[in-house]
């Protein structure tokens, strides 16, 4: 089961890494076309894993954990749903916190991410989210290292609500093993 969770957050992360950079004002054609190359799984941290692929635009770092527990509906498909913090340091980008869902997200959504008793904001693209204040995003990194419980609110392009709970167990070992990325 983790091996298919694996694959799948590899095609989602390689997906939303697309979709970051779009994000950006600039982005040569080369960097676009060129496949990245396979991510390999560097160590597993209890519920988190750190990875490492070679991309176009320099290496990319990331650390990835699973869902322990999805709220209601039941009975509907939630897809494979993940939490991930990347690092590209090719592209200057240091510790990016995103939630890739399985489904669509409804347009112009946030995503609520709960860290213990701190609210993150996230906008939503797509099956993904990312922190909608980018000086958050420290705030974020430190709250998941120094956290009890990881708990993500969204809503579905149909207008579902969704809740996913994450356990923070291992979530500072792996960011520790990305730490000097390059």
């Amino acid at each position: 089961m983790f091996v298919k969770s694996f694959a799948i957050a590899l095609s989602l992360v390689l997906a939303g890494t697309g979709i970051a950079s779009a994000q950006t004002k600039k982005q040569t054609q080369a960097a676009a076309a060129a496949a990245p190359a396979a991510p390999s799984r560097i160590q597993q941290f209890d519920a988190w894993g750190a990875y490492s692929y070679q991309s176009a635009g320099g290496k990319v770092c990331y650390v990835l954990s699973v869902p322990t527990t999805k709220t209601p509906p039941t009975g509907i498909d939630h897809g494979d749903n993940f939490f991930i913090v990347s690092q590209r340091p090719g592209q200057n980008i240091s510790y990016e916190p995103q939630a890739m869902m399985g489904y669509p997200l409804k347009d112009n959504s946030k995503v609520n991410v709960m860290i213990d008793n701190k609210t993150f904001v996230m906008f939503t693209k797509e099956k993904a989210a990312w922190v909608e204040n980018a000086a958050q995003e420290p705030a974020l990194v430190a709250a998941l290292k120094s956290g009890h419980s990881l708990k993500v609110s969204a809503t579905s392009k149909k207008g579902t609500a969704t809740s996913y709970t994450y356990s923070l167990k291992g979530v500072t070992a792996a960011l520790k093993q990305i730490e000097n990325c390059k």
